[in-house]
């Protein structure tokens, strides 16, 4: 089952094809189609606006080898920050190991093969195949790196995944990978990537591993920091000259709501003034009406004041698989727009965090639980330092 012609590794998809985007443009006209030419005008302007993009993956997409379309993307400077499955961070680093991956055969997908799988020692990820040392080979690489000592304190998930990411790139370039994983293209670009739920992952299950075996010792991460940390990122895009902040998501599930949820955040619970995100992509195979986040439309968003109301007609809801929207996503804006200088938005956070803290300090809200500002407000963070993003503390959280 594990061919070697069915190894699963694309080159990175550095050109985009005006072909592919005149199809697009001529053709997709009605239907889902149509929401799909939609999505792909959409994004072109969010990227010729000069939008802040963040962009969330959900659903098992680096084992299918998307990591290729998405790194071209990062490098272009069409994505600015990233929230993602930790299982997508994850199982991206076996292509920087430099282990096989392999697509299987369509009855395999069917599960009828399942238990001659477990017998032979193979992975099914629906119709994707990877032997079990895969996994084991990528868990000693994993749980060895984070017990460097620069891992040993309390952090924040963009620092934790900022120090893989490194290790990440050097070990890409010493087994001569082509492309190198989401977390090692992320380092080298300094761009932030959040989990919202890091414990739901072989990542997280590494982290349990080590506090299992030492408790005191680390990495331990600080949840309340991620959500300080994007929704000062989210609010430094707004609150700049013709500022605008552009979603695109790939499934559902938390990573979308973790991206969503920084205008609740700043509206809601600071008392930040703000209207929310002005352009909304999704690519989704949720229904709206089982009540589920995944299926929730931009409109509904606007209700929670994720999506500003005024902005409604640059939000797109393209109900498709997303290993098939975002090939085509991605040669349609790699043809149509120019790159963009990366933003390099995770050297920024300090300074960000350190501006959010200073608008929520002149709210209502700060006054209702603080007091006066003027007597009440903690010392400030420095500035340029990982304490003003949360980072960089020891100790237990």
């Amino acid at each position: 089952m594990l061919h070697p012609k069915r190894r699963i590794r694309p080159a990175a998809l550095e050109r985009g094809s005006s072909d592919v985007a005149a199809l697009i443009d001529t053709y997709y006209n009605a239907y889902n189609a149509a929401r799909l030419r939609e999505a792909c005008q959409t994004f072109a302007r969010m990227i010729d606006a000069g939008a802040t993009i963040g962009v969330s993956i959900a659903g098992a997409l680096t084992p299918a080898g998307l990591s290729s379309v998405l790194v071209p993307l990062m490098r272009a400077g069409f994505i600015d920050y990233i929230s993602s499955t930790g299982a997508n961070l994850y199982h991206d680093l076996h292509f920087d190991l430099g282990l096989p991956l392999y697509r299987g055969m369509p009855e395999v997908a069917s599960g009828a093969h399942d238990v001659a799988l477990r017998k032979e020692g193979i992975i099914r990820v629906y119709d994707v195949l990877f032997p079990a040392d895969v996994l084991y080979k990528t868990d000693e690489w994993l749980y060895r790196v984070m017990m460097a000592p620069e891992f040993g304190k309390r952090m924040s998930g963009s620092e934790l995944h900022h120090l893989i990411g490194k290790y990440a790139l050097a070990t890409a370039k010493k087994t001569g990978a082509a492309k190198p994983s989401l977390l090692a293209a992320a380092h080298d670009l300094d761009l932030p990537i959040w989990v919202a739920s890091p414990g739901d992952s072989t990542i997280g299950l590494n982290l349990s591993a080590i506090y299992t075996a030492d408790p005191e010792r680390g990495p331990h991460l600080d949840p309340s920091a991620d959500v300080m940390e994007m929704s000062a990122l989210v609010l430094d895009a707004k609150r700049k000259a013709d500022g605008l902040s552009g979603v695109l998501i790939f499934g559902g599930g938390a990573p979308k709501n973790f991206l969503l949820q920084t205008e609740p955040q700043l509206q809601e619970i600071l008392g930040v003034a703000e209207k929310g995100h002005d352009y909304f992509i999704q690519i989704t195979d949720a229904r709206p009406d089982t009540g589920g986040l995944s299926g929730a439309t931009p409109a509904e968003a606007v209700s929670w004041g994720k999506i500003d109301p005024d902005k409604l007609p640059d939000t797109v809801v393209a109900y498709l698989d997303s290993t098939v929207a975002m090939p085509l996503m991605a040669s349609y804006v790699l043809a149509r727009c120019q790159p963009r200088k990366p933003r390099r938005l995770y050297k920024r956070l300090p300074a960000m965090v350190d501006a959010l803290r200073t608008e929520y300090r002149k709210t209502e809200l700060y006054a209702r639980y603080w007091g006066s500002p003027a007597t009440a407000a903690p010392a400030p963070a420095k500035k340029n330092s990982a304490a003003s993003s949360g980072r960089g503390k020891k100790g237990r959280p």
